[in-house]
């Protein structure tokens, strides 16, 4: 009895093992004519799509095909795991212009640049056209009709006093008065070039004399007495004038260098002329000179 159950077991083994096979085989046979029978739908009138090779990366790679089948039976499969992100798709057309904007309304007006850097300097411009020839001038003056001289000196020693210019009163040659022997100045009528030059007896202490322009000193002269001994000094010089400046002889420090001295027999001198003047103002500055002159001259007399 053991024998037959043992073999019913195994016949009833077997027949499941093949119907199971057969139905596996049904099912496949199904599917197989489901997806024969659905067509594909192709899109109308589209651009064809290129096909895209996706870059190998850590984020791309493929997924390995499962061959795993539904189970035939009452028992279903697990669900598979979410797929990865797909990529980015390509950027869309441009889209077509918009239509022009109105025109806005105008600006207020921007704050005043800064000056620019000054430019290089231009090239030379060409020459240009000779003009007319002017009209004549009127007849000028001569040089030769300008004169301003003198010569003076003194008849008694120089007093101490050394804030004063010293005053030459023996006239020797002042016919134009341009050495005034009330101030020890002389004043310039003229406008030009000039030469001074003066000469003094020493006697009886060490003298020191200036020349002064416009109260500054041009030259000095200095000279050690010797005792017992009449000394001489002398100096000369050229300078430019304008009308109105003054120049004088001065003693220049304290009183220990006032030894100018004058007597009968030795003297002690002044003397000044014009070189050539500036004609250009010489004309005017001579007539207003004139004026002045004549008043000077009145009170002249009383300083003899």
């Amino acid at each position: 009895m053991v024998k037959p159950l043992w073999a019913l077991l195994l016949f009833l083994l077997l027949a499941g093992s093949t119907s199971r096979v057969q139905g596996d085989e049904n099912e496949e046979g199904e599917e197989e004519e489901e997806e024969e029978e659905v067509p594909t739908a192709e899109p109308e009138d589209e651009d064809p799509v290129e096909d895209v090779t996706e870059p190998e990366g850590p984020l791309t790679e493929l997924a390995v095909p499962d061959d795993r089948k539904p189970c035939p039976m009452w028992m279903g499969g697990l669900p598979g795991n979410p797929g990865h992100s797909g990529h980015p798709g390509r950027d869309g057309r441009d889209g077509q212009d918009g239509p022009q904007g109105e025109k806005g309304d105008k600006g207020e007006p921007g704050d005043k640049g800064e000056a620019g850097a000054k430019g290089a300097v231009g090239s030379p411009g060409p020459r240009g056209v000779m003009g007319n020839v002017g009209m004549k001038g009127a007849k000028g003056h001569s040089a030769l009709s300008y004169h301003a001289s003198f010569s003076m000196g003194l008849t008694d020693p120089v007093p101490a006093d050394t804030e004063k210019p010293i005053r030459f009163n023996k006239h020797i040659y002042n016919e134009d008065y341009h050495y005034s022997d009330a101030t020890g100045k002389f004043h310039t009528a003229i406008a030009g070039v000039y030469f001074f030059t003066y000469h003094i007896t020493v006697y009886p202490k060490d003298a020191r004399v200036a020349l002064f322009k416009n109260d500054k000193p041009v030259v000095i002269t200095y000279d050690r007495y010797q005792e017992d001994n009449l000394d001489q000094a002398s100096g000369s010089v050229i300078v430019k004038l304008q009308a109105g400046d003054e120049v004088w002889l001065q003693i220049y420090g304290d009183e220990d260098f006032a030894g100018v001295y004058a007597d009968n027999t030795n003297d002690s001198t002044f003397s000044g002329f014009l070189l050539y003047p500036d004609m250009s103002a010489a004309k005017e500055e001579e007539q207003e000179f004139e004026g002045r002159r004549r008043r000077r001259s009145v009170g002249r007399g009383r300083h003899f």
